[in-house]
């Protein structure tokens, strides 16, 4: 069924609240461990009702975000998922404190309950109410983003449209490019500003509720961290200064000299190649080559990709009133996934069915696993591995995309991506400093942005865009605002992602294969033992990240053009 076609009704609390008490009484008067496994499938079915429901709104309020219908039934969502948090998290106490715990952890998964003992941590009813008016804030920034245009030339567009120009060969175009995005967010300054002070407000008094120093530890529990906490994540990032950051500045100082720059600023950040990045021909062609690159892949990937086709599950058009990012999403009950983005024409447009392709195939891949509807595919690390990973399992078909600029493409593809680490580290090392201190005013937040920057992207001149060189760059990094805590997923999931690159250099049938099982086992496991099930080490490891820097500089030296 196409996708535009499923059928949505919408779910209301009271029928959620219904099954939910009935539920959670017959866990805690449960006499053995079938009567609550029996309780269990009714929860599950719930929960699949609820989630597609809550996802097919949400959904179609991005694809416009003024339509009147999806505007509020999201909305509904947003009011009523606190409190449905709040029954779940009841739910998962009910079993976590059952006499039968023992025995259901055998018969489950322990993986499943801890999962369970995080999400306690991270919701209590007392907090619903502040959860409703963070959901509020959230749809505030995500409306005020997809709502902004921007005037280039003559011509109004989104942000989305407008950033093609940031990769733009020409170097002028590029500035002005910056120079109109900067002055469009600056227009936009007190309400940026506002919204965040809000959210961070809000977010920090959550966590006081729950006896929390500040939002970091709860932000964590939210993030359903299983593997790695804050102090990991801490060394990770003293370990990406140390190893990643002086070998993604010194490749990008010299081949800033290939592009004839000597004075590199913020919006030469975007081309890699002289004479302007590889650029993929129209949708048409991208989705024909994605058709082909995927039959020839395997008989799994060939299946999902005519999959995704048929039920038209893709909606890439850039336009008015769309929200500005791209995501994949799914629909439990009809075990449908959907990718959203926006195409601009730069090499961007590609990545669409390489990194939001290998969210969906995870999805379908694993729709009928045991712990899907509860563990998903694992926390957003183990989601952006798939994601990443299949990027790099695409490079031999570049061909197909990018005709005789296939080898240019993997070069700016492959620097990118080691660069984009200690960009992915200031992220998560300002939301630190931003929840630790939330008493900061928006000057503050700015000059801690500036001094990351300088830390770990030491080679990029900041000065000279009206607005973005006070400091700003991060409010329109849209997952500060939406997911706290969420990016440095990204990064350590691009550690991952090389893994599996330099191992398919090696044997490619071997690499992906052990993706295939990577993807196939995610939430039935966690990241750090699926990694090495795969044969990689853990990025946590002591001289991880060195060795994995000095293989990829190796590889980029082997790519030269």
């Amino acid at each position: 069924m196409k996708v535009s076609e499923l059928p949505y009704r919408r779910v209301g609390l009271e029928e959620v609240r219904g099954v939910m008490e009935d539920v959670i009484a017959r866990v805690q008067n449960a006499k053995s461990a079938d009567e609550i496994l029996s309780a269990r499938e009714d929860y599950l079915r719930m929960l699949r009702e609820y989630n597609t429901a809550s996802c097919l709104a949400y959904t179609r309020y991005t694809l416009n975000t003024v339509d009147p219908f999806y505007v509020a039934e999201n909305e509904h969502y947003d009011e009523i998922g606190p409190e449905v948090s709040s029954l779940t998290v009841r739910y998962c106490a009910a079993l976590l404190d059952s006499p039968f715990r023992a025995e259901l952890e055998e018969r489950l998964s322990p993986v499943l309950f801890q999962s369970m003992e995080v999400s306690r941590k991270a919701m209590n009813e007392a907090i619903v109410g502040d959860m409703v008016e963070e959901n509020k804030l959230v749809r505030r920034y995500s409306d005020l983003m997809s709502g902004m245009e921007f005037t280039f030339r003559g011509e109004s567009m989104p942000r989305a449209a407008l950033m093609k120009y940031a990769k733009d060969p020409d170097r002028a175009t590029r500035r002005e490019c910056y120079e109109v995005l900067g002055r469009g967010l600056e227009a936009h300054r007190a309400e940026l500003d506002g919204i965040f002070d809000e959210l961070v407000k809000v977010r920090d008094r959550m966590a006081k509720k729950l006896g929390y120093q500040n939002f970091i530890e709860l932000g964590y529990y939210r993030m359903e961290r299983l593997c790695y906490d804050k102090e990991k994540v801490a060394a990770f990032r003293e370990n990406v200064l140390r190893d990643v950051v002086p070998v993604a500045a010194r490749l990008r100082t010299e081949n800033a000299k290939r592009l004839g720059i000597e004075d590199y600023r913020l919006y030469d950040d975007g081309v890699i190649i002289p004479g302007g990045d590889p650029r993929p021909e129209g949708k048409e062609q991208i989705f024909a080559a994605a058709r082909e690159m995927y039959h020839a892949m395997s008989p799994e990937t060939a299946a999902f990709i005519d999959m995704m086709l048929e039920n038209e599950a893709f909606d890439v058009d850039a336009r008015r009133n769309k929200w500005g990012g791209g995501y994949c999403i799914d629909f439990a009950k009809y075990k449908q996934p959907f990718i959203l983005a926006n195409f601009n024409g730069t090499a961007g447009d590609v990545d669409v069915v390489t990194h939001e392709a290998g969210h969906a195939l995870n999805a379908w891949l694993i729709a009928d696993n045991r712990f899907a509807l509860e563990l998903q595919c694992g926390g957003m690390e183990t989601a952006e591995t798939h994601s990443m990973s299949m990027e790099f399992f695409a490079w031999p078909y570049m061909d197909r995309f990018f005709g005789a600029d296939a080898e240019k493409y993997k070069y700016m593809h492959a620097l990118a991506s080691l660069s984009f680490i200690p960009y992915g580290t200031i992220v998560d090392a300002f939301q630190h400093i931003v929840y630790e201190n939330p008493d900061m005013s928006p000057a503050e937040r700015n000059a801690a942005w500036l001094a990351l920057e300088a830390k770990y992207r030491p080679y990029i001149d900041q000065s000279g865009i009206p607005y973005l060189e006070q400091g700003t760059r991060w409010q329109y990094q849209m997952h500060i605002y939406e997911c706290p805590f969420y990016y440095i997923d990204y990064c350590l999931a691009q550690t991952a992602a090389f893994q599996f690159l330099l191992k398919s250099r090696e044997d490619y049938a071997d690499a992906f294969a052990r993706y295939l099982r990577f993807s196939k086992h995610s939430g039935e496991m966690l990241w750090t033992d699926l990694l090495k099930e795969a044969g990689f080490p853990s990025p946590f490891e002591p001289g991880a990240l060195g060795e994995l820097a000095c293989k990829v500089e190796a590889l980029l030296d082997s790519l030269k053009i």
